[in-house]
């Protein structure tokens, strides 16, 4: 009885951590839940905020997408009607006429544009110049393009201007200054010795072996004759040196003959004319320059000319100092008797003419007064010096 009694203390011992084993695993059961509880709670919550997030993100981006097309639709400027001048090269496709178009700020954004046109079904546009302004509809623009443009510039942002006695150097800077290369990429071209034995190739009669004398600062000096040239995007250089050159050949050819007559090369018809073009100004003027400097050479005289000793200095002054005439320069025609290596800057028609048809006289000096333009003439160097005394020094002094 005994032992009974106390297997059943131990069974009720038993049972009753049995029982406190379950509520503690009810109870474990229950707290899981309620963390799982929370975390799904915290779950949804925290991807309500990431929707709600996106979907407002989604609204600004759609709002300032939205904004920002319909003003890339409208004009750039509304009040800006300065008509600008585009090029379109040949072969642009809509997404470049597009971006070039934005580029010269014509319109906004080049990509929304491009997309208008493909729903406008706008292509076939032509290459060549067209006016655009700010303040043009896209529809307009598209237009316009479909007319078509001109084959060459009505700007002149996209002419190149040769004056009359333009040194090489100077038609290097308007070079420049219109396109997007450099003057030294000019200037490099034009001294490339296989371009311009390419040029003799095309122009033999032109660009003779004289243009390879190595005394030559710029051996094309003189051939690049003086004009208004249209620039294309797709000129180069070397491009447009030939331009020029071959403009020189078209001028010289029905003078052809009277040079041959002269006695002259026509490198150095070219070089009287270069100091003719910048000593006188008018036509009767430069025609007795040009007898003055043929006089002093039959009499085995230097020439003398300012003109050269400015171009050896590469300087621009009003006044030349015995101080520059000593320059040691094979340019220096005071220094040096003959028309030296070649021209000094690139002449006009009238200066060659000028040296074609030289007025016949017995002077052998002339001085210019830089006020009035005037030019004296005089056959003594003792008449020259009272010239000099009335018209260049004493207004000096004054």
């Amino acid at each position: 009885m005994k032992r009974n009694a106390k297997q059943t203390r131990e069974s009720r011992t038993n049972n009753k951590n049995k029982a406190e084993t379950v509520n503690d695993t009810k109870s474990d059961v229950e707290e899981r839940w309620k963390m799982r509880r929370k975390e799904n709670s915290l779950v949804k919550k925290i991807v309500f905020s990431i929707i709600f997030v996106g979907v407002l993100l989604i609204l600004v981006v759609g709002i300032v997408g939205y904004n920002y097309v319909t003003n890339a639709l409208r004009p750039l400027e509304p009040n800006n009607t300065e008509l600008v001048e585009v090029e379109i090269p040949m072969g642009s496709s809509t997404k470049r006429i597009a971006e070039i178009l934005e580029e010269e700020a014509i319109v906004k954004d080049a990509t929304v544009f491009n997309y208008y046109m493909k729903t406008q079904n706008a292509s076939d546009f032509q290459a060549g110049f067209y006016q655009f302004a700010p303040s043009m509809e896209l529809d307009e623009i598209i237009v316009t393009l479909e007319e078509g443009g001109t084959s060459t510039p009505i700007s002149e942002d996209y002419k190149i201007l040769v004056k009359e006695g333009s040194m090489i150097t100077e038609i290097a800077s308007e070079f420049a200054s219109k396109t997007e290369y450099s003057e030294k990429d000019f200037l490099d071209a034009a001294s490339n010795d296989e371009f311009i034995a390419q040029l003799a190739e095309e122009f033999p009669k032109l660009i003779t072996d004289a243009v390879q004398n190595d005394s030559l600062k710029y051996k094309l000096e003189g051939y690049l004759f003086p004009a208004t040239y249209d620039y294309l995007s797709m000129y180069t250089p070397e491009d447009m040196i030939r331009e020029m050159v071959q403009k020189t050949n078209e001028v010289l050819t029905p003078y052809r003959a009277k040079i041959e007559e002269s006695g002259l090369s026509l490198h150095e018809v070219l070089t009287l004319s270069s100091l003719v073009e910048k000593e006188g100004v008018q036509y009767e003027d430069r025609q007795m320059i040009a007898d003055v400097f043929f006089n002093r050479l039959e009499e085995d005289m230097a020439i003398q000319s300012d003109i050269s000793i400015l171009y050896a200095l590469d300087e621009h002054k009003e006044y030349v100092t015995i101080a520059d005439t000593e320059v040691d320069s094979p340019y220096n025609l005071y220094q040096n008797k003959g028309l030296g290596p070649g021209p000094f800057n690139n002449p006009g028609e009238e200066a060659i003419q000028a040296v074609l048809n030289p007025t016949d006289t017995d002077y052998f000096y002339f001085l210019a007064d830089l006020e009035t333009g005037e030019v004296y003439f005089s056959e003594t160097y003792e008449e020259h010096l009272e010239l000099q005394d009335q018209y260049i020094i004493a207004p000096e002094e004054e």
